[in-house]
C-alpha cells in the first residue's frame, strides 16, 4: 500500500479532506530539482482534521469518484483559533469609543504665536554682541 505524507488544505467537505502532497522532481535534461505538487481526496476515517495539518494518508479502495486515501494518522496538529475569542475581539474594535480630534480656536493660534514671536525677541535681545574689531 502507498502512503503520502501532505498538508490539509481544505476540510469543508463532510467526511472528506484535500490533501496536498509535495515531492521533489528531478528534470530530465537540467537536472535541476524543482518541487511539485498534487491533490488527493481522502476520507477523514473518523480523525479530527482541520486545514494546515500535517497528515499522512494510505492508499484504499476507491470510496467515490475522486477519492481513493485514507487519514491514517495526524502527524503534526496545525494551531487553530477559537472562533468566539476572535469574534469577541472584532466586535470590540467595531464598537470601539471614537474620539473626535482636538480642533483650535483661531484666537488660541493668534496668542500661541504673538508669545513665541516676543520669546524669540527677548532672546536676541539679550545675545551679546560681537566684541568691537580694532
Amino acid at each position: 500500500m502507498r502512503t503520502k505524507k501532505g498538508i490539509v488544505t481544505s476540510a469543508k467537505m463532510t467526511g472528506t479532506v484535500s490533501v496536498t502532497v509535495h515531492a521533489s522532481v528531478m528534470h530530465p535534461v537540467y537536472k535541476k530539482r524543482f518541487r511539485r505538487s498534487k491533490k488527493f481526496l481522502a476520507d477523514t476515517n473518523g480523525h479530527d482534521v482541520h486545514a494546515g495539518d500535517i497528515v499522512i494518508i494510505t492508499e484504499c479502495r476507491p470510496l467515490s469518484k475522486n477519492k481513493r486515501f485514507k487519514v491514517t494518522e495526524i502527524a503534526v496538529h496545525a494551531p487553530r483559533v477559537d472562533d468566539v475569542v476572535e469574534e469577541a475581539t472584532v466586535e470590540k474594535a467595531i464598537h470601539r469609543e471614537k474620539h473626535a480630534p482636538v480642533i483650535e480656536k483661531k484666537e488660541e493660534k493668534n496668542k500661541k504665536e504673538k508669545t513665541a514671536e516676543k520669546t524669540k525677541e527677548k532672546s536676541s535681545d539679550s545675545l551679546p554682541s560681537s566684541p568691537p574689531q580694532s
